[in-house]
């Protein structure tokens, strides 16, 4: 069964995991099973998903539970009135916070897009990786300013900064590498926090990492650098 992390009359919200498609989609004819289905036969109810997540990228995914809400909660999102906080680990040493802003296409049509990124922890492997005699790496979290198609991937690809475990916009190596060493071929994404306001009260939902992110933390805390 789903986590559900939190739940009113008019909306849902779980924690979706990794490699579930959050609705059918033409670009992955191979799944079979789809968040939207499993919470409605979950909570025994239709549900409409208020925003979306790649299927590689575990987190918190809402859902409405009827039309006026979906409508609702949509425009929350559209307005940037929700407040989205996502963790990543990326490959090398990323410090401080900045903002990326850098335009993306996606089916011809270019949009602005903005990602403000702060570096949490760095840590560094004594294997080598390539041309480099050890491995780096920093845990991330990452506030999005827009919602465009593989923002975080792309932004942080742009200032390489792949993400681990990202295809096709990480780094081929680095994901060999993680494979290779320690069995590990997910993208380490995690949408962890949602907040907004309803019914004129705050909300705030948090998820866990995934059993795999906290796996791939475990690892890296051997080698860990000082917190930033």
């Amino acid at each position: 069964m789903l986590q559900i992390l939190a739940e009113q009359h008019d909306w849902v919200a779980i924690n979706k995991p990794h490699g579930l498609l959050v609705h059918p989609s033409s670009i992955a004819r191979d799944a079979t099973e789809f968040a939207v289905q499993q919470v409605r036969d979950q909570i025994g109810q239709y549900v409409y998903p208020a925003h979306r997540l790649d299927r590689k990228t575990a987190g918190v995914l809402l859902f409405a539970k009827n039309k006026t809400a979906n409508a609702e909660l949509q425009g929350l999102f559209r307005e940037r009135k929700v407040r989205k906080i996502y963790k990543a680990i990326v490959r090398g040493f990323l410090e401080g916070s900045d903002d990326i802003d850098y335009a993306l296409t996606n089916e011809g049509k270019t949009q602005a897009a903005q990602t403000h990124y702060r570096a949490i922890q760095q840590f560094e492997i004594p294997l080598k990786t390539s041309q480099f005699p050890t491995s780096r790496y920093t845990l991330v979290e990452l506030t999005p300013h827009t919602g465009r198609f593989h923002q975080l991937r792309k932004h942080l690809a742009h200032i390489f900064h792949p993400i681990i475990g990202d295809r096709p916009h990480g780094c081929n190596k680095q994901n060999r590498f993680w494979k290779s060493h320690f069995q590990m071929t997910t993208m380490l994404l995690h949408a962890e926090q949602l907040a907004f306001e309803w019914d004129g009260k705050p909300v705030h939902i948090t998820a866990e990492y995934s059993t795999e992110f906290q796996r791939v933390l475990q690892i890296l805390g051997k080698y860990s650098m000082s917190e930033l």
